[in-house]
């Protein structure tokens, strides 16, 4: 499209070249699809052309995209106002009669019907396309400026001498009312209908695409655009273009053929990434938590480097339930190159906001991160008498069968069984079981995933769904009878274990200070079978970073080991582990100071009570001194002198929670305790 300004148009200016191809493949394929799709927000029925779209899309990922071009009185001007000058322009060079319709790779001369669009589709994808089209999308967020990328290469000949190319920007998840919007749940989101994959503007200088020549078998076109990504898009009442819900596609077209616009030879999504001109501009693109029945979580973070400069080495935090775990990396990362990190953390049962920093970078200080919400499952364990089980599903659909999909998730991110959409029903409230099996192994952490697209589960107004999953034997391992509402997605994990295994319990680890340096761990383990290994975990309170001791486990079910790297007045957590049958259990983690000046009396005569307290913390002992209280983190809060047996310490200043307090009495001897506070 010819731009008003020429600033714009400099903004928007291309270059051509004939290099190797980086991006598009070279192996002859069949075309993919677009269909551009006239809708309105006062359309009544264009909503349940959305949900087709939508169809069509799940049923071919990666090879069919919709436009949605809003034109017609029907596309209003109020807020959100997603009419475009482009999309007029489009809707005015098209034959159509009437919304909702569209045209898939404009191959006919007058937008069809919604009923139409699959099989239309359907004929496109079966075709060999004369060429390939792939590109790629880098987007500076701190300048909102786009720089693109557009390779085509041609697998066959096209039947005209020049071709035209199109780079075209869509938004998603552009909230707003829709008549009669409730005809496509999937896209109604507390009251308002969420607006996706809707056209804002054609990046190419004319909204039919720039010229490209030649158009022969062998022939490699390379184009690049530097594109300005405006604030907002519209007048009047614009619409604010977020960056993190735009996406771009390229495609080809070929000149009038008949009364055809342009048809579309191929199509393709851009890939999409975050660069800036800045030498180091790391950035998290993807964070991953496994299926992991304990709340020790590997964490896998999937850094790429948007930067000008090669990343060496990298220092990473993450921050989760006031902890921070650290994570190091070094290596050769190039430009717009991408590694994967595990960092190992801890997270309790529930939602949990994590941020993931990258606080370090060639050795430069910076702080680059995203923050998002993750959610630590609890876990039913089930025991088994074979190395292999099958467990039934039992999932009672309610009307809306297209929503509903399910599936099982090993600890590998392995799909053991999956199924759904399911049909839709007739009747307001009809509902229709259904029986699934899975085979799920011995020794295994698996995750079971319901989701609905229309985010209301599958009960309430459209019919009481349910779902249960049972053993072989027919006990029930989860049931939801009673409640299909679980909103967008339910999810639910079963640690499956040897019948023998039986319950294992890892107990508190005890410590004793041999010297500054040295302590001696102890703890309990309850367990039918003998452990593969057993050991501790140890580091300074302050720190991330866990430190392993293999341990003994004796005759009287205690796992022993000793250390002598500790440093000397620190604080220090420790929790001991057990090896059982393949599975990883945890005790409970425990706090000392790492000091030693001797028992003396101290040991015997000491008491704290209450324990927990609401008010005042009694201690009585031989020849005491003094006493400090620290909190979680290692710092004093309090330091009371004594001359005498006993002292009081009032907690009504301190927060719920634990503490430590660390004891010295007049033969030189120091005890380390806890205590806690609770209201």
């Amino acid at each position: 499209m010819k731009k008003n300004t020429l600033a714009l148009m400099a903004l928007l200016a291309f270059t051509f070249s004939l290099n190797a191809q980086q991006f598009v493949s070279t192996t002859p394929s069949n075309r993919n699809a677009v269909l551009e799709e006239f809708t309105g927000r006062n359309c009544q029925y264009c909503p349940d052309g959305h949900r087709i779209a939508n169809q069509i899309s799940e049923a071919h990922p990666g090879r069919f995209w919709s436009v949605n071009v809003h034109c017609t009185g029907l596309s209003p001007s109020t807020y959100p106002n997603l009419n475009c000058t482009d999309g007029h322009a489009i809707a005015g060079g098209i034959n159509f009669d009437g919304i909702p319709t569209g045209v898939v790779n404009r191959h006919s001369g007058t937008a069809a019907d919604r009923g139409q669009w699959m099989s239309l589709t359907n004929t496109q994808l079966n075709q060999l396309a004369e060429c390939n089209v792939a590109g790629r999308v880098i987007v500076n967020p701190a300048t909102r400026m786009a720089s693109i990328t557009v390779e085509v290469y041609y697998t066959g000949n096209s039947n005209s001498a020049e071709n035209y190319l199109t780079v075209a920007m869509l938004q998603d998840s552009i909230m707003g009312s829709h008549v009669n919007g409730s005809s496509n749940p999937s896209q109604m989101i507390n009251g308002q209908y969420c607006n996706m994959h809707v056209l804002r503007d054609i990046i190419s200088d004319n909204v039919w695409g720039d010229v490209i020549s030649p158009t022969t078998q062998g022939t490699l076109v390379t184009k690049t655009y530097q594109y300005q990504i405006p604030a907002t898009i519209g007048s009047p009442n614009g619409v604010e273009v977020d960056l993190n819900n735009i996406t771009f596609l390229a495609w080809v077209s070929e000149k009038y053929q008949g009364s055809v616009t342009r048809p579309i030879l191929n199509v393709n999504e851009l890939e999409r990434l975050e660069g800036s001109d800045d030498p180091i501009y790391p950035v998290v693109r993807d964070v991953k938590i496994g299926t992991n029945c304990s709340n020790s979580k590997d964490m896998t973070i999937t850094i790429m480097n948007g930067g000008q400069d090669v990343l060496t080495s990298m220092i990473l935090n993450v921050v989760a339930e006031g902890n921070t775990f650290t994570g190091n990396w070094s290596g050769s990362l190039n430009t717009f190159d991408s590694e994967s990190i595990e960092i190992p953390i801890e997270l309790t049962v529930g939602h949990h906001t994590v941020e993931v920093k990258v606080v370090e970078a060639n050795g430069q200080t910076v702080d680059f991160g995203k923050t998002m919400s993750f959610n630590c499952l609890d876990w039913v364990t089930h025991s088994m008498d074979t190395d292999e089980e099958r467990f039934k599903l039992v999932l009672m659909q309610d009307k809306h069968g297209e929503q509903i999909t399910w599936e099982f998730v090993d600890s590998n991110g392995e799909v053991l069984a999956s199924g759904g959409p399911y049909a839709t029903l007739v009747g307001g409230s009809a509902t229709q079981p259904h029986v699934e099996y899975v085979h799920i192994p011995v020794n295994e952490c698996v995750r079971f995933s319901i989701y609905d697209s229309g985010e209301n589960g599958i009960c309430c107004n459209y019919g009481n769904g349910y779902f249960t999953i049972s053993d072989s034997q027919n006990n029930v391992i989860i049931g939801n009878q009673s409640n299909g509402d679980f909103g967008k997605e339910a999810s639910f994990q079963i640690k499956t274990q040897s019948a023998g295994t039986g319950e294992v319990i890892v107990g508190e680890t005890q410590v004793t200070m041999a010297s500054e340096t040295e302590a001696h761990f102890v703890s309990s383990l309850q367990t039918n079978m003998y452990p593969e290994q057993v050991g501790f975990m140890y580091g300074k309170l302050t720190s991330s970073q866990m430190n392993t001791v293999v341990g003994v486990f004796n005759e009287f079910q205690k796992i022993l080991a000793s250390v002598d790297d500790l440093e000397p007045d620190k604080m220090y957590r420790v929790k001991a582990f057990a090896v059982v049958n393949g599975e990883t259990y945890y005790g409970q983690e425990n706090h000392f100071f790492t000091s030693y000046t001797g028992l003396g009396e101290l040991e015997n005569s000491l008491r704290l009570y209450p324990n927990p307290t609401s008010g005042v913390l009694n201690i009585e002992g031989e020849g005491l001194t003094s006493v400090e209280v620290y909190n979680t983190v290692g710092q004093r809060i309090l330091m009371k002198e004594v001359c005498g047996n006993s002292v009081q310490i009032n907690t009504e200043a301190m927060d719920n929670g634990a503490y430590f307090i660390r004891i010295h009495a007049n033969d030189g001897s120091v005890l380390n305790r806890t205590f806690s506070v609770a209201r």
